[in-house]
Parts: C-alpha cells; structure tokens; sequence
C-alpha cells in the first residue's frame, strides 16, 4: 500500500477546510456530479491561491541594503543613522520577509516584517514588529497607477501620548532598482508636514 507523505496530508486538510464551508455555504452551484461541483470550486479557488502579476512586483525589494534613517520633528531633522536591511522569500512567490537593523536617535533598533500581496483583499498587505516597543504594527494599501510607489495605511498605539489606534500612512518610493525610500507619516498632526521619519535604501553591489 502507498503511504501518503505528510504534506500531502496537510494540504488535504487545509484544502477540506476551505472547500466544505464553501459548499455548505452555497458558494458553488451544486448539482449531481460531484466531480465537475469540486473542479469548479478548485477553479474559483484559483484566482484567490496562485500568485499574481501583484506578488512580482514584490521582487524589487529582495536582496542586501545600505540604509540610512532620518526622523523628523518639529521642522527639523535629524543626522542619517546608518544601517542594513535583507530582504528575501519566506515563501517562494508569496511572502517575503525583511529584517532592518540600525538605530533611532542613537538607540540600537531591529525591525522585522512580513509583507505580501493577498488577492482576496486585492492589497498589499504587511505586520512589523521592532525591538523598541511591544507593538504589532498592520498596514494595507496599493501601488499608484504609475507603479513608482507604495501607500499603505493602518493604525497604532502612541503610548507617549495616550492616543489610540492613530492613522498611520507609510509611503515606498521607488526610485530607481537599486534605491528606494519609505516614508511614515503621522496623518493627526494636519494635512502637511507629516511625515515623521523616513528610510532611505540603496542596494549594495
């Protein structure tokens, strides 16, 4: 008897577990031949599962950085803190993973993301965490129509102010294939001068 191996198994699982809520749901119009009702279910499925023209568009960001990290308050700004960043799939054509490492106002700083594109919510979406504090920061947005940059927006918690769930937008300019910048602005300051720091990436040779 062939043994199934266990990855098979749990993509079985997995895939049971999206497809029955689906049919009893209604999702697909049932009828009496159950193999063409699961060739259907597996090619709407498609759409949401396979990558993307979205999800290439995430290789500009893969490889090794120089970095160099500018806060800005009050009108002025800070000296450039040098640092690094690598970029690389955590799985293959999905998800990439990016760990930063430099410092902020002189304070040793390691951010670590992971970012895709989800085709459901048709966005980009990513989850940072950093050393500095205890929060998971979540964003969501898009490409401009030009494909020259990325907005994307979420909320945090500002513990030296007490404010909650504050709108956050971080901007990606790409600016060349071997550099690019980003951006965070703090949106409740007014509609000008938001931005708040930025990190500029060029990539090593």
């Amino acid at each position: 008897m062939k043994l199934t191996s266990l990855p098979s198994l749990l993509a079985g699982a997995v895939l049971a577990s999206l497809l029955v809520p689906a049919f009893s749901a209604g999702f697909v119009n049932q009828s009496d031949d159950p193999a063409a009702d699961m060739a259907a279910m597996m090619a709407q499925a498609q759409r949401y599962t396979n990558p993307s023209e979205h999800h290439k568009l995430l290789e500009r960001y893969l490889g090794e950085w120089d970095t160099e990290t500018t806060l800005f308050m009050g009108g002025s700004a800070t000296e450039p803190e040098k640092g690094t960043s690598k970029s690389e799939w955590l799985m293959e054509g999905r998800w990439i993973k990016t760990e930063f490492q430099g410092s902020m106002m002189g304070m040793s700083m390691r951010i670590v993301s992971i970012m895709g594109y989800d085709n459901f919510k048709m966005s980009y979406v990513v989850t940072s965490v950093n050393s500095m504090d205890t929060i998971m920061l979540h964003q969501e947005g898009d490409m401009d129509p030009g494909g020259k940059a990325l907005l994307m927006y979420g909320t945090l918690d500002e513990y030296l102010t007490g404010e909650h769930d504050k709108m956050v937008k971080t901007v990606v300019r790409f600016l060349s294939d071997d550099e690019m910048v980003m951006e965070v602005h703090d949106l409740p300051i007014g509609e000008t001068n938001t931005k708040v720091f930025e990190i500029r990436y060029k990539r090593r040779k």
